[in-house]
């Protein structure tokens, strides 16, 4: 019979849960990974890693029923044939939506981690003494220095290649080789870097792509096919980086298809004791016991956890004294920026399938810029030959239209923001008592939006990007603004923040919930505000430095 008792049970397998399984297992203890979806192991359930877009019923893309199998996924890029099987089943898991907000999930072994965009930024000090220069919200508990560290140690692990570019509001890391921009790019970059005097820069995209071999891994390939797993474990997951080390422990044991429906606690000792778990395929429940518990579910469903636990000492659930849990949801707004054509290039092309772009590290709001909002923008974009389905609609088909194929098009280049989204009280998830999922659990109501602060910054991410693309010579620049709603970034955070005070927090300066020291929170959840980075890199650091701090805490009998 399978043991119920571990030294550590871990919640959810993704970015952060593999990181808290690989941490605690390399420091001696019996972990107990539990995830509610299905196993995905590496290289062997990856069936279409090398298929071609001939080889799909429907050529990747998306037929009638799968819009109506999938009425959220559909509203942008992530519904397709490819790789379907790796977002969650949303007639079992429903949610409610107060204000529109598009809920992207992935539920299996790896989560996200298999379908994550992999771009990897460091937060600095105007990150983390954001809010208490603005007066917005509460003060982080932490700085940069406290984090550094931890950057350094997952960034060597992972594997993130980027360019050091000595930036105080993007800290370089411990990186592989960069990416290298185009020859497009570059012209550009040049350009703009002199029109700007060097305060608007284009740099390579930090990706975890490896440009080097790592042991078990091997360089990227430039496939450009990421989203759909990757076999040579080029690219940071669960499955390619993670997940092995915790099994090579061998302290690892992995559950699949586990639900856990709540944090057991006992109210004596203010400690949490384990957690209750429901069989996804028989709905049979299992009590697991253990000393500490991480919760890396995902930003929205740690909080829902949270939300269902010990509610015979507080109604709001575990962590909820504060009165914060649920509250401050936030996102990266984006889909905003500018584009335009490059001329006399003509005689130039880009070298393979490259898996990331070219970045624009924040300038506005920093040193003595004042605009009429607070915090910042990025920018994500690249610059490529345009391909043969330019020609479709002037020529569609004939000896006309195999002649123009034959050449590539022109070179385009364009770029959206990703803007930070200010933690608001306002924006929050509860529980709804009126509907439940296929576990007769009730679900999610999100409440959530974004205000004028975004909305005066998105003229400037509009703006800015075509005044740079015009200043550097590029042709026929038109802004564009495809509209935005909460979590189209799949970058949720904040909903049990971090902080100094119990009183204004849920969790403090080590992830831990203040009515629960045992109980960690690592995912995005714990985020007390959202920088403009994206933030996977920084939920990584945070597990890592927590999942230390848990041990050593252990070791001193603290837990």
């Amino acid at each position: 019979m399978q043991s119920t008792e571990f030294d550590a049970i871990v919640v959810g397998s993704g970015i952060s849960g593999g990181w808290a399984a690989k941490e605690l297992t390399e420091r001696g203890l019996r972990v107990l990974l539990l995830e509610r979806g299905k196993n995905v192991e590496h290289v062997k359930d990856y069936p279409n890693a090398t298929k071609g877009t001939w080889e799909y019923p429907h050529r990747g893309g998306r037929t009638q029923q799968m819009e109506q199998d999938y009425p959220v996924l559909k509203r942008d890029y992530p519904l397709n044939e490819k790789n379907l099987d790796w977002w969650a089943n949303e007639t079992e898991n429903p949610y409610t939506e107060v204000k529109r907000f598009d809920w992207y999930r992935g539920y299996q072994v790896g989560g996200r981690s298999l379908l994550w965009g992999r771009q990897s930024y460091r937060l600095s000090d105007f990150d983390f003494t954001a809010n208490q220069r603005d007066g917005i919200a509460i003060d982080w508990p932490i700085r940069y220095a406290e984090l550094a560290p931890w950057y350094d140690h997952v960034e060597r692990f992972a594997g993130i290649a980027g360019s050091r570019e000595g930036l105080a509001q993007l800290p370089d890391g411990e990186f592989q080789p960069a990416m290298p921009l185009n020859c497009a790019e570059e012209k550009v970059a040049e350009r703009i870097a002199k029109g700007f005097g060097g305060r608007r820069r284009i740099i390579p995209g930090r990706t975890a792509n490896l440009t080097q071999a790592l042991p078990g891994r091997t360089a990227c390939q430039y496939r450009n096919a990421c989203w759909l797993g990757c076999p040579h474990g080029a690219y940071f997951s669960t499955q390619s980086s993670t997940l092995p080390a915790a099994v090579a422990t061998g302290r690892l044991t992995l559950k699949v298809h586990a639900i856990v429906s709540e944090v057991l606690y006992d109210k004596d000792r203010k400690r949490a004791t384990g957690v209750r778990v429901i069989d996804a395929a028989t709905k049979a429940t299992t009590d697991y016991t253990a000393r500490l518990v991480f919760l890396c579910a995902s930003t929205l469903n740690s909080t829902w956890l949270l939300m269902r636990s010990a509610t015979d000492v507080w109604p709001g659930g575990l962590g909820s004294s504060s009165g914060e849990l649920g509250h401050n949801l936030m996102d990266h707004h984006f889909r905003c920026g500018a584009r335009g054509v490059i001329e006399g290039m003509e005689d130039s092309y880009v070298y393979g399938r490259r898996p990331t772009g070219f970045y624009i590290p924040r300038y506005r709001n920093l040193f003595g810029d004042r605009r009429g909002y607070l915090r910042g923008f990025g920018y994500q974009g690249s610059a490529n030959r345009r391909g043969w389905e330019r020609a479709v609609a002037e020529l569609g088909i004939g000896a006309s239209f195999k002649t123009a194929m034959t050449q590539p098009g022109e070179w385009s280049i364009g770029a959206t923001g990703f803007g930070e989204m200010l933690p608001n009280h306002a924006n929050r998830i509860a529980l709804d008592p009126n509907k439940v999922d296929a576990w007769g659990m009730p679900v999610l109501s999100i409440d959530c939006a974004t205000g004028e602060n975004e909305r005066l910054m998105r003229v400037d991410m509009m703006n800015d990007m075509a005044e740079m693309l015009t200043a550097a010579g590029v042709r026929e620049v038109e802004t564009f603004d495809n509209g935005y709603w909460p979590a189209m970034g799949i970058h949720e955070m904040g909903t049990a923040r971090m902080g100094r005070d119990p009183k204004t927090s849920v969790l403090n300066a080590r992830n831990q919930v203040w009515d629960a020291p045992n109980v960690f929170v690592t995912d995005g959840s714990c985020m007390t505000s959202a920088a403009c980075q994206n933030p996977s890199l920084t939920y990584m650091a945070l597990t890592a430095r927590a999942a230390e701090h848990a041990v050593e805490s252990l070791n001193r009998r603290e837990l």
